[in-house]
């Protein structure tokens, strides 16, 4: 394919490989003017899509920037394009990381974008296109709004490339974006560069413990292994014969077989760290002499900038170990400077296993031979839940090098809690709908009122994609409403009975009594007793010959005219009546016709019972119940039972369906009149300050400043108890004590102002905010007064990396305390320069 621009067909042709029809596709589109939602499976190449689109603004004299949803993809992104467009022609804006922002190609997080786009729209004005890499990492629950904010609010000029893994309902998100920003191109792949193969790997201790792997289909695609669910149908018994094998049974059988290097997923940071030491102290032959010689090198040189004392608490001896015996832990409890030689070396195919969690799964360039899942259920923080199949194809999307495998092999080991054909169900459908966490915060309220009129930003509202699809799915539970609700009238009048009120016979004796009593009665009976059931022209009389067993026997019967049924007790008539008994002839033979005619022959000595033995005491005179349709007519009056108990569930749920965002929004707004950010439609001096505070506790942070509850506090005590506010707890860590009776004061403080924003929010029906936790107070305070990574942390190295990451985000608050607020600036300043020193400033050198 030729296009119109040198500079597209010059990057084209300067590839190593020709590009694939999608990535043509998708290039195309950009250039004509459109912009795109492109959809495909990991590792297929949308990223070289981002990189056209880079030529094409750069030809075009406009500025791209590529925005990535965590700060260590971005980071990798920009070393990426510095390599190919040079130093100064890339720059970094992360929040933390401020390296050469004008330049003409500029990687940061959603984030940044979202923030720059309220608060310093200037910054836009030679913008010509935005790549949202990841972007179905808006249906993130708390940071995913950004996404679509930036997708809203951006000047509509300006073109988007929205690369996104597979998604179930990409044309419902191509349809919003279209209706937001104009023309928008939807480009699906589904083809894998590299075919992948599912494999189930279990251990029969009945065979010596061994290992056994298997495709997770067979030969139907999709459809569960038969000869798996035949295999684990003999493990049932008193003792357990099929297991999991251990982590270092399948790096073993891997390493036989020949499927490393691997990425091994544990969902568990602590997980991952025991698993890289069992399989480094195993002493599996993984390296050569000389790729231990390299991996020294690179370890050398890309942890040149750690003091050794800090190295030490990090637990550099066993983690560089590891890399040295090609094994990796990779999570975000470690220090950046660890994660990025993992991922370097393992690129570099040094190391043959890393345990991950799957935060490496999010556009990390990270592929393997192999991906291992030891467990398809995780830890959401309030329970255990399945992978949904999108995360399933997200994890095992890194299974196979384009270039290097031919296929790529996803192993999914035993799990007794999980059904196998669910396994199968999980590994074969693919991908999951797209939806929305997009909900109003107090910063976007401020910024929406700063920035808009009040029809307009409600329209706005009104345009996000959680509105959307809010909107959509009323319009489905109405359809379907309305579809149950015609569903109960034609069932009902198709149940009409000429004889009488079926309605009322019903209720009178519903399906499930009528139902038990034509059981009893079937069970009472004996041979020779004579019936009497409805038919079409009255009355008639079957002799019974035999009776089954069971909670619902079946009835042999011989009628009058000679025709024999065989009926069991739920089918029997409800006005069915016992008259009478026979002796039935000798020898016993039912099924013999002779024998049944005579057996018929005796119905004429009968004498009919004067009391009659009916079915349903107080139905008998009930004209329905001789009907011989009334079966027909009772299974036509429960279809449309069901459906009316189908609408009135539906009703429910239309009850409960979400309100639309824009009265969530107006909820805001009056919280925020009342605490003095608001008059009218004009921000107070408050509500300017909310303007540029960006954190999940945007409105308590500005409360506790402006409230004063922060005033008086030292450089040091201001930043422990800025973690208040961005620390949350993973494990069970019992909270520190305050390092000072100031720090202690504040701490009550912003604890009663969450208890006070709490209750006003509960008031007005708006979704409370988490609490603050002071879990780390002391910890971050002992830092700023100049302890080091061993005072605090001894050698617990996971800590140590948890640190770091909490330290960033303290930096990250401070620097706008000091920006928002003049009376903190000092402290604030003061803070950032403690709290920025050792490991924590070492990770953000350029």
């Amino acid at each position: 394919m030729a296009f119109t621009s040198p500079a597209l067909n010059r990057f084209v042709a300067e590839l190593p490989f020709p590009p694939d029809r999608f990535q043509l596709e998708a290039i195309a589109h950009i250039e004509a003017g459109s912009s795109v939602v492109v959809t495909a499976p990991t590792g297929a190449g949308k990223t070289l899509i981002a990189e056209a689109a880079v030529e094409l603004a750069r030809e075009r004299g406009e500025r791209t920037f590529y925005t990535t949803p965590i700060k260590a993809l971005s980071n990798q992104k920009f070393g990426d394009l510095r390599r190919v467009y040079g130093v100064d022609e890339v720059g970094l804006l992360t929040g933390d990381n401020v390296v050469n922002g004008d330049a003409p190609v500029v990687v940061m997080t959603t984030e940044v974008l979202r923030n720059m786009i309220y608060t310093d729209p200037d910054r836009l004005g030679d913008l010509g296109t935005v790549v949202l890499d990841e972007v179905h990492y808006l249906q993130d629950r708390y940071r995913g709004p950004v996404w679509e904010e930036v997708i809203i609010h951006l000047p509509g000029h300006i073109q988007l490339v929205n690369l996104s893994a597979t998604i179930a309902n990409a044309a419902e998100f191509t349809a919003w974006v279209t209706e937001r920003r104009g023309p928008t191109e939807l480009v699906v792949e589904s083809h894998r560069p590299v075919p992948l193969e599912s494999l189930f790997m279990v251990k029969d201790r009945h065979r010596e413990n061994r290992i056994e792997l298997f495709p997770v289909f067979g030969r139907q695609a999709n459809r569960p292994n038969p000869e798996v669910i035949r295999l684990l149908k003999k493990g049932r018994g008193r003792f357990t014969r099929f297991v999991a094998p251990r982590r270092l049974e399948v790096v073993e059988e891997l390493q036989r077989i020949d499927r490393l290097p691997a990425i091994y997923f544990i969902f568990s940071r602590a997980g991952c760290d025991a698993a890289a030491r069992h399989i480094t102290s195993a002493g599996l032959a993984l390296t050569s002499a000389d790729e231990r010689e390299e991996i020294r090198r690179v370890i050398e040189a890309r942890t040149a900038h750690l003091s050794a004392d800090d190295l030490a608490v990090l637990g550099y001896g066993t983690w560089s170990a590891g890399l040295e015996a090609g094994v990796a832990p990779h999570h975000a409890g470690l220090v950046p400077a660890f994660k990025e030689t993992a991922e370097l070396l393992f690129a570099a195919g040094l190391l043959r296993v890393v345990f991950a969690t799957e935060t490496l799964a999010l556009g990390i360039n990270m592929p393997a031979r192999t991906v291992v899942i030891e467990r398809l259920s995780k830890f959401t923080g309030e329970g255990h839940e399945l992978l949904r199949p999108g995360d399933y194809t997200q994890l095992s999307g890194r299974a196979g090098r384009r270039g290097i495998d031919e296929q790529g092999t996803a192993v999914i080991l035993h799990q007794r809690e999980v059904p196998f054909d669910k396994i199968a169900a999980i590994a074969a459908q693919g991908s999951h709908p797209l939806v929305s966490s997009f909900a109003p915060t107090y910063n976007m309220a401020v910024n929406l009122v700063a920035n808009y009129p009040r029809d307009e930003a409600e329209r706005l509202l009104e345009a996000s994609f959680a509105q959307h699809r809010i909107e959509t799915r009323r319009r489905q539970l109405q359809q379907r409403l309305q579809e149950k609700e015609a569903e109960v009238v034609e069932f009902t009048a198709a149940g009409a009975c000429e004889r009488g009120d079926v309605v009322h016979y019903a209720a009178a004796a519903p399906v499930a009594d009528v139902r038990q009593t034509l059981r009893d009665f079937a069970q009472g009976t004996i041979s020779g007793d004579v019936l009497e059931l409805p038919g079409e022209d009255g009355a008639e009389l079957w002799v019974l010959l035999a009776r089954g067993y069971g909670p619902n026997p079946r009835l042999h019967l011989v009628g009058e005219g000679g025709d024999e049924r065989k009926i069991a007790a739920d089918d029997l008539p409800a006005a069915t009546a016992l008259v009478g008994a026979i002796d039935l002839p000798e020898p016993f033979r039912p099924r013999d016709r002779s024998y049944r005619r005579a057996a018929i022959g005796r119905l004429d000595d009968l004498e009919i019972a004067p009391e009659r033995r009916k079915l349903a005491v107080g139905l008998q005179d009930d004209p329905v119940a001789s009907c011989p349709k009334l079966d027909e007519h009772l299974a036509w009056l429960e279809r449309a039972r069901k459906a009316e108990k189908e609408a009135l569930r539906l009703q429910r749920r239309l009850g409960r369906a979400p309100d639309d965002l824009v009265a969530g929004f107006r909820a805001l707004l009056t919280l925020l009149q009342e605490l003095g950010y608001l008059s009218g439609w004009k921000l107070t001096p408050k509500g300017e300050t909310l303007r540029v505070i960006y954190n999940e506790l945007d409105l308590l942070v500005t409360e506790a400043a402006a409230s004063g509850h922060l005033a008086g506090l030292s450089a040091a005590e201001l930043a422990g108890i800025a973690t208040m506010f961005v620390y949350e707890p993973r494990r069970d860590d019992l909270p520190g004590g305050m390092p000072s009776r100031a720090s202690d004061d504040a701490a009550e403080a912003v604890f009663e102002l969450s208890n006070s924003i709490a209750q006003r929010e509960d008031a007005h029906k708006i979704e409370m905010m988490r609490p603050p936790n002071d879990g780390y107070v002391e910890r971050m305070h002992d830092w700023a007064s100049g302890a080091s990574l061993d005072d605090l942390f001894d050698d617990d190295d996971g800590a140590a990396g948890d640190f770091v990451r909490i330290a960033r985000q303290t930096l990250d608050l401070l620097r706008q305390i000091r920006d928002a607020f003049p009376a903190l600036r000092d402290p604030a300043s003061t803070a950032l320069g403690l709290v920025d020193r050792g490991v924590v400033a070492a990770e953000s050198r350029w």
